[in-house]
């Protein structure tokens, strides 16, 4: 079944404490995302002010962006406003669907939540823009008005379903949305999004897919409040090595890790080195035995060939390669592994070290005879 991924990144990420994304650097994000393929790009909130609004209005303009650039709005028509003002694509509205925010964010019943939501989405469409709603903590409503909600809206082409605080796991995600689907909501109408606050936001996605959800919000290395969203990168090569290979298909797999790289120097944003998917050490390998291993078959030690997606595999070797990986460079220049070799291996090994694979190969060719 075929997923669409819109990306949260840039609207996301600009919530975070202390950061002001120029709007050269939104658009120059935004592009990139729109190389990768994904179908929508959330360039901002247009009622906080002028940034967000230029961003979405030059995103938009753009001929050569083909991905819909989203702006979001409260269900208030002066958002929407601001979003028509910036010339978006599509008008996103969010609305509280669960009893504590109604009653600590809008301070409002259910219906007159839904009447303001419905207000301005008409509003939207009259102005000429394309619409979508965002159900806020719609994962702690219950199930029954969630539905409803949905219901209630059937000229809305997608409907998210919020995990606002992060606070569901996969098998209760994987109920909501299967219980969504047996109480007659279309899945190819239904979004979801997560937050990362337990850890959980990449698996709560591929959870919601499975069970037959359509759409998916993500975000490039998880940007976003608090603990950040699910991850664009985690979740693409996720269901390619263990589920349908739907997300993958989404975007231009090739390209994958080359856009997350430019959309993160874009923004001037950086990732530890032990990030799934964009981290330096998750595809740098140097134990003796890891790299023995992998110069035979690389899918020893790795759940996904890094080329696939635009990245690189690096085998390091230095004072910490083993006699396994000194044969193994020796054999694969032609010559004999004998254990004198060896050992005069790992100590130039040790010396010139740490190198990566090529300049091993270079050190064995220039000091052995084949």
């Amino acid at each position: 079944m075929p997923v669409s991924l819109r990306d949260v990144t840039i609207r996301e990420g600009a919530q975070m404490p202390g950061r002001e994304y120029a709007v050269d650097d939104r658009v120059t994000a935004g592009r990139a995302l729109d190389r990768l393929g994904v179908d929508a790009v959330q360039a901002g909130f247009p009622a906080v002010g002028e940034t967000d609004r230029a961003a979405i209005r030059r995103l938009a303009a753009a001929g050569d962006v083909t991905a819909d650039v989203v702006g979001i709005a409260r269900a208030r028509v002066a958002d929407v406003e601001a979003a028509l003002d910036a010339e978006a694509d599509v008008i996103e509205v969010f609305v509280p669907t669960s009893e504590r925010q109604l009653e600590h964010v809008l301070g409002t019943s259910r219906a007159e939540a839904m009447e303001m939501a419905s207000e301005a989405l008409d509003r939207a469409r009259e102005g000429g823009a394309a619409v979508h709603l965002t159900l806020v903590d719609g994962f702690r409503t219950d199930p029954e008005h969630l539905a409803a909600t949905v219901d209630a809206v059937p000229s809305v082409p997608t409907v998210t379903v919020a995990d606002t605080v992060g606070a569901r796991t996969p098998d209760r995600v994987r109920a909501v949305v299967t219980d969504l689907l047996d109480r007659g909501v279309d899945g190819d109408r239904l979004g979801v999004h997560f937050h990362d606050d337990l850890g959980v936001a990449t698996a709560n996605t591929l959870a919601a897919i499975g069970a037959g959800a359509t759409t998916a919000d993500v975000s490039v290395a998880s940007l976003g409040e608090r603990a950040g969203n699910a991850a664009l990168e985690q979740v693409v090569i996720a269901d390619e090595v263990d589920g349908t290979g739907d997300c993958a298909a989404a975007v231009d797999g090739a390209e994958l890790v080359p856009a997350c790289e430019a959309v993160l120097d874009a923004l001037g944003e950086s990732v530890d080195p032990r990030t799934p998917v964009l981290g330096a050490d998750v595809t740098t390998h140097e134990s003796g035995i890891h790299t023995a291993a992998m110069l035979r078959d690389p899918g020893t030690f790795e759940p996904f060939d890094p080329a696939d997606f635009g990245g690189e595999r690096r085998l390091v070797f230095g004072p910490g390669s083993g006699r396994g990986s000194a044969r193994a460079l020796l054999t694969e220049a032609g010559i004999d592994p004998t254990d004198e070799r060896v050992e005069r291996l790992l100590g130039l090994l040790a010396d010139g070290g740490p190198m990566n694979a090529d300049a091993a190969a270079t050190l064995v060719a220039e000091a052995f005879d084949p």
